[in-house]
């Protein structure tokens, strides 16, 4: 689905969140080809050659999926841990 889509981009790919707004619902199965750069894959992975065959990764998703990634500022849900201690061996 487009959310486990966005999901996966979030927990592997880009350095930020990433929001399902396509409305779209069905199941997809689909191949990306992109280059990689320094931002994706929290920089573990080499940046494609400037002459790579595959196009960056913004261009491949609406070139060959027809969607856009778009920055937007909105709220984020988040968990804050004041502190932390070991159990007691009561």
């Amino acid at each position: 689905t487009m959310g486990e889509f966005a999901s996966l981009l979030q927990r592997a790919l880009l350095d930020r969140p990433v929001v399902d707004r396509t409305g779209l619902t069905g199941r997809y199965d689909f191949d990306l080809e992109w280059a990689p750069d320094e931002t994706q894959f929290g920089g573990e992975i080499p940046a494609a050659a400037a002459n790579a065959p595959s196009p960056p990764f913004f261009i491949a998703i609406e070139q060959q999926l027809g969607l856009r990634l778009e920055a937007t500022k909105g709220p984020v849900e988040s968990l804050v841990v004041d502190s932390a201690e070991r159990p007691s061996a009561d």
